[in-house]
C-alpha cells in the first residue's frame, strides 16, 4: 500500500474510550510522524465522509482517508483500517499485519463490528472529546 502521499488520516468516534486508546496507541508508536486524526463528530470528518457518500452518524466504525485531497483519494474502513495502522507502524505489529491479512475480510469485520457494537459499554464513553496532549494537537485536524 502506497502510503507516501499526504499523511493518512484517521476518522475515529471522539467520546469512545477504546477509540482514544487506539489514538494513543498510534501516537506512542508512530516515529515518522505519518498519522494525522480527527474525530466522526467534527465538522472535517462529516464533510470527509459525505464526500465518499458514506453517512456521517455511523459512528461505530473507524476510517482511514488515505491521498487526502489528491484524485486518488480513498476511504479505508473497519478491519482493512486497522491493517493500514499495523502496517504503517511497522515492527511487530507489521508481522501481526500480515497474519492478519490472512484472515477472509468478512471474519475480521465480523470480530471488528462485534467489538464496536459493545465498545461503549466495555470500555466506557466520555461525555466530549477528550483533548490532546500539546506535543500531539498539531496532528489533529479537528483542532
Amino acid at each position: 500500500m502506497d502510503l507516501q502521499s499526504p499523511n493518512p488520516i484517521i476518522l475515529y468516534d471522539g467520546v469512545c474510550a477504546l477509540c482514544n486508546r487506539f489514538v494513543r496507541f498510534i501516537l506512542k508508536r508512530d516515529s515518522r510522524d505519518r498519522f494525522r486524526f480527527a474525530s466522526l463528530q467534527s465538522d472535517f470528518a462529516v464533510n470527509l465522509l459525505r464526500h465518499h457518500g458514506v453517512a456521517p452518524q455511523n459512528l461505530d466504525t473507524v476510517y482511514i482517508v488515505l491521498h487526502h485531497g489528491q484524485p486518488n483519494e480513498r476511504l479505508v474502513a473497519r478491519s482493512d483500517a486497522g491493517l493500514v495502522v499495523l502496517q504503517e507502524i511497522g515492527g511487530v505489529w507489521a508481522a501481526l499485519e500480515a497474519l492478519l491479512r490472512l484472515m477472509p475480510r468478512p471474519l475480521r469485520d465480523w470480530g471488528y463490528n462485534a467489538i464496536a457494537r459493545n465498545r461503549y459499554r466495555a470500555f466506557g464513553k466520555y461525555d466530549s472529546c477528550p483533548l490532546p496532549q500539546e506535543k500531539y494537537r498539531h496532528e489533529f485536524l479537528d483542532q
